[in-house]
């Protein structure tokens, strides 16, 4: 539908990229601040993970070794037959003082904590300094702690400053996290708000012509679903493309540095071996996902263009009963959709399973290594706590792909649409109308919707202050006439002018400033009756409403009660709380009050009762007062009082003179005019 204006598959894969990240220029301070504060969680991160091993070790008890367990019972043996007098007691103390033994400043053990924690000082920069077997904090006042309590434990003052500033970092890299997704997805919204803006601008600068080609629901379903597509992808792809990077190279960095130091490089083996095998079918499913994404969004924009043909054809439905029939019609269209997005979503969930089985592996396959090795407790903590902290931001990035994919077959339609051009062109050098001073002229106009031949060779002459009626069958190209004077459409051929210039050559905007047109079908907007008026005059004040409502036989119904608001009562979708009649002044209302020198009238009597009918048309005659005046008449009644009458048939001018003239003619108006009158 519409595939004259929109192709079927526009060139839009990598260009899409490109043009989105542009979208976000306007905004990259506030998307610089959002990559910093990714950069923060990287450091906090990869901090954390150095400082994780320090705390194990610290607290580590070690296992004794075969040679150091029969060294410590040689001792007790030595220590036992040297002094055979002993007491019971006296002998338990001198196991006990083999076994635990006391530390002292230039014991090897005590001295690898001293070590260990003028390491910790040096590298985060505490305010803190070692004296001897002491800890001197220096901020906020100097205090002296003891490196270790007893035997190989080292003091709870100092585990506990470890712990704090674990927590200083953790604190860091959270606050970082939070900032880093308030920033980037502030642009990701502000962009796809951006991207709306310039969609629905775009589209109100098309032409008739793409509106009479296009399904409204389609392109409903395009500025909302797809844009809403877009947001949701964009908003989060932002913040993790910026962020899990970051976090997944600080783990790395942390199992290197902890590889090289504990020369223990099995697990950087599996992971880096690991990963390729999953990235690989990653972005092979990716691509059927963008593919699967993309035929989803066009059956939810059936949905759409479904929804909105029934309701706003519900009194149709509602008077042919046909209800349950479009019920059915909707359940079939909604279950296509469903099995696209099904067929999207078993793809999609894909993703996650295949990270979790590589984590998974990599860790059991690192467990069993260091178990065959007799590795410590330190050195599993080191290499494992900075993989199981990446595997979150390894599983959001892993929804990253299928993400970009659905946001990018998204985008593939959006911009499919936003580069469709179909706005009649207006010259550079375009001149104001900037006053209409003698006449309207069609001079040998020729026009066609496709290849239907609508108009041909239509000649003839408004003169300001005239009324002009056409007269003819349905589909004789009575409206194409009205069309072509208001410039909605281009001639195919011949020319259309105002004051001897062609109004291509015109400003669109100037034409239009000068042509008042009052349809068939008053088209209302929801909104309040006063701003309905008012519409396209919006400096207009309240007693300049009240005035053309006035002329327009309109004010006495909008106050008499039957309106409790009055003005300001809301008229509903299309005008539905007011009657044809009601909304027919209205109409005129709102074209008395723009004051137009040229007005076009599209039959606006022609669907109302005979009482409503005079009142309308005795508006019509004060609003054409003065006017030029283009009518397309369906009653002969309404212009028998015309200057001239044009009768079309197939398209072209078969008789043309005034009412009585046209009378005497016996031709096709005189039939017409038997017919109504006989």
């Amino acid at each position: 539908m519409g595939s004259e204006y929109i192709s079927n598959e526009g060139n839009f894969r990598r260009q899409s990229y490109r043009r989105l990240i542009r979208y976000a220029k306007p905004y990259k301070y506030k998307l610089a601040v959002g990559i910093l504060a990714g950069f923060a969680v990287g450091g906090s991160l990869l901090m954390s993970n150095l400082m994780i091993p320090r705390m194990v070790m610290v607290v580590e008890n070690p296992t004794a070794t075969a040679d150091e367990t029969a060294k410590s019972a040689n001792e007790i043996l030595n220590e036992l037959n040297l002094h055979p007098e002993w007491s019971e007691e006296e002998r338990l103390h001198a196991v006990q003082s083999v076994l635990n033994p006391s530390l002292d400043a230039d014991d090897p053990q005590m001295a690898a904590l001293v070590k260990q924690v003028e390491k910790t000082i040096s590298e985060y920069s505490l305010p803190a300094k070692v004296d001897g077997s002491n800890l001197i904090i220096t901020w906020p006042t100097e205090v002296s702690v003891p490196i270790y309590s007893s035997g190989e434990r080292v003091s709870w003052q100092i585990f506990a400053m470890f712990a704090f500033c674990f927590m200083i970092m953790w604190m860091i890299r959270n606050l970082a996290i939070y900032l880093n997704r308030f920033f980037t997805r502030w642009v990701g919204a502000r962009v796809v708000a951006d991207m709306r803006n310039e969609i629905f601008s775009s589209l109100l600068g098309q032409s008739l012509g793409f509106y009479g080609q296009m399904d409204v629901g389609h392109l409903i379903s395009r500025c909302s679903n797809d844009t809403a597509a877009i947001e949701s992808s964009v908003s989060d792809v932002i913040a993790d493309l910026t962020r899990c990077p970051i976090e997944i190279l600080a783990c790395a960095t942390a199992i290197i540095i902890t590889s090289i130091q504990n020369d223990n490089y099995i697990l950087p083996i599996i992971l880096f071996i690991g990963m390729p095998m999953v990235v690989l079918p990653v972005m092979m499913l990716s691509k059927h996902i963008k593919k699967a994404y993309k035929a989803s969004f066009a059956k939810i924009a059936e949905v759409t263009s479904r929804m909105h043909e029934v309701f706003t054809g519900i009194r149709v439905v509602k008077a042919y009963n046909t209800e349950e029939q479009e019920d059915t019609k909707f359940r079939a269209i909604n279950r296509r959709y469903f099995k696209y997005i099904v067929k999207a979503l078993r793809q999609q969930l894909l993703m996650q399973p295949l990270m979790e089985i590589v984590a998974v592996g990599a860790t059991l396959i690192f467990g069993v290594y260091s178990y065959t090795q007799n590795v410590s407790l330190t050195e599993i903590a080191a290499l494992l706590a900075p993989a199981i902290l990446a595997y979150e931001p390894i599983k959001n990035l892993s929804k990253v792909l299928p993400t970009i994919s659905r946001s990018m077959a998204a985008a593939d339609r959006y911009f499919d649409l936003l580069d469709t051009h179909t706005a009649l062109p207006v010259k550079p050098d375009a001149i104001e109308l900037t006053d209409f001073k003698d006449r309207i002229s069609f001079n040998n106009v020729c026009f066609s919707y496709g290849e239907h031949r609508i108009l041909s060779d239509i000649t003839f002459d408004i003169r300001k202050g005239q009324m002009v009626a056409v007269v003819g069958e349905t589909g004789s190209g009575k409206s194409t006439i009205a069309n072509l004077i208001a410039r909605f459409y281009d001639v195919e051929s011949g020319s259309v002018s105002i004051d001897g210039v062609d109004v291509r050559d015109y400003t669109m905007k100037s034409i239009r400033r000068h042509i008042g047109i009052v349809n068939q079908d008053a088209i209302l907007f929801n909104d309040t009756i006063a701003n309905n008026i008012a519409y396209g005059c919006p400096d207009a004040t309240m007693d300049q409403i009240i005035e053309a409502a006035t002329q327009a036989n309109a004010h006495q119904f909008i106050v008499d009660g039957s309106h409790p608001d009055g003005y300001n009562t809301e008229v509903g979708e299309k005008g539905f709380k007011l009657s044809g009649g009601e909304k027919q002044r209205v109409a005129i209302a709102r074209a008395i009050l723009k004051n137009p020198p040229i007005l076009i009238l599209d039959e606006a009597t022609s669907a109302l009762d005979t009482v409503t009918e005079r009142l309308v048309q005795d508006a019509l005659n004060r609003v054409m007062t003065n006017r030029t005046v283009f009518a397309i008449a369906h009653r002969l009644s309404t212009i028998q009082q015309a200057d001239l009458i044009l009768v079309l048939k197939h398209g072209k001018i078969a008789e043309a003179g005034t009412h009585q003239e046209l009378l005497e003619l016996n031709g096709i108006y005189r039939k017409l005019h038997d017919t109504q009158f006989s």
